[in-house]
């Protein structure tokens, strides 16, 4: 067992060994800007396996709060695969998860450690999520986060909710924060919403139609049609031509 500090170290040194050249790679069709984001190009499996094997070895020794210190010793790191295997790392923990964890990871959106939609959803997925499962209570923060100046803040309030809203457990205010964001000028914020509303219509599809037949008319049409991607065709068609707006 060594200590969060030294792993974290030899975390990026294992993972710059393991860079590839970009070759036909071109990551401005996936990401808006790449001035801040760097790439090793390093496949996912690869980062996974590491983080299990960094887990492994640091057995029984390190806590949560290791694994926390491992990933705030990599979150700064403007590559893409090194962050992720931080929170690869810290997701390994979730069992002990607390409510005094949700500050830190808004800190880490609100300076940016983020960049790019792909952390801050691997963010929401494996850690923000989860917590927000295990503790119901705290997901009316969501409604704060989505009023947010940081727009990957207000992304998080949207994208952490799909687990809980997956079991059924944060169906009120996921519809609130779509509310809240439907006036959003970023693209990023009208997929997030459009995505977490079709996780919703997954559990209550009536509810998801007439939520779109009420807000339809004032909502991006992007959200729209990440909302109805699941309805039947026909379905479909219809909400598209009911949610259409008069000044279109």
């Amino acid at each position: 067992m060594i200590s969060p500090s030294r792993a974290a170290t030899n975390a990026r040194r294992d993972l710059a060994a393991l860079s590839r050249p970009s070759g036909s790679f071109d990551a401005s069709r996936y990401f808006r800007s790449v001035d801040d984001i760097g790439f090793l190009n390093v496949g996912t499996q690869a980062v996974r396996q590491m983080a299990r094997q960094i887990v492994r070895d640091n057995l029984p020794g390190w806590t949560v709060n290791d694994g926390l210190a491992f990933a705030n010793g990599l979150m700064s790191d403007r590559h893409l695969e090194v962050k992720g295997l931080g929170i690869e790392v810290l997701a390994r923990y979730r069992r002990n998860f607390t409510p005094q964890l949700l500050p830190v990871w808004k800190r880490w959106l609100s300076n940016n450690y983020s960049t790019n939609w792909a952390t801050t959803d691997a963010i929401c997925g494996l850690l923000i999520g989860p917590l927000l499962v295990e503790h119901p209570r705290l997901v009316r923060q969501m409604l704060a986060w989505s009023r947010d100046s940081n727009m990957w803040v207000r992304r998080a309030s949207a994208v952490s909710l799909i687990p809980a809203v997956r079991r059924g457990i944060a169906l009120e205010t996921a519809y609130d924060v779509a509310r809240r964001l439907h006036g959003d000028h970023e693209d990023l914020l009208h997929k997030a919403v459009g995505w977490m509303l079709r996780e919703a219509g997954k559990v209550d599809p009536a509810r998801l139609e007439r939520y779109l037949r009420t807000n339809g008319p004032r909502m991006p049409r992007t959200t729209v049609r990440y909302a109805i991607e699941r309805f039947p065709a026909a379905k479909r068609r219809e909400l598209l031509r009911v949610t259409r707006s008069a000044d279109l």
